[in-house]
């Protein structure tokens, strides 16, 4: 059984607005968002605070290729598909890996809190413009 680790209120408060949101959010976004709503957290605080949550795991990090990292809550069984040359982004539709099983004998002290998939390669866009410029 995961128990939930205590948590600041501060973290509590990214935790409220990454479950609000439907996709993932950049720490900028949530930094913004906590403006709007009237709780102010200097933009800092909200990156050291990130980091926290996802050491406790309930939260989790996604890297994309312009170095900008998303933020979403590890329930969210998401996984994406990006292209390498325009950063565009897809979801994909389930998971691929959900009906996996996990190996019967389990490390010791180790707890499986969630798993992430993500597959990069070009897309239509990108693959049709370098067909015209290879012309």
């Amino acid at each position: 059984m995961v128990t939930k680790p205590d948590i600041t209120k501060r973290q509590e408060q990214l935790l409220e607005e990454l479950n609000k949101c439907d996709d993932e959010l950049s720490g900028q976004e949530l930094h913004r968002q906590l403006i709007i709503d009237g709780k102010s957290m200097g933009l800092t605080t909200v990156y050291r605070n990130l980091q926290v949550l996802i050491k406790h795991g309930l939260i989790r990090s996604r890297h994309l290729p312009t170095g900008e990292v998303l933020y979403t809550p590890v329930d969210r069984d998401i996984h994406h598909v990006t292209c390498v040359q325009c950063g565009t982004t897809s979801k994909m539709e389930g998971c691929p890996v959900k009906d996996i099983n996990t190996p019967n004998k389990k490390p010791k002290k180790f707890q499986l809190l969630f798993h992430t998939l993500e597959y990069f390669g070009i897309c239509q866009n990108c693959d049709q413009s370098q067909s015209k410029n290879q012309i």
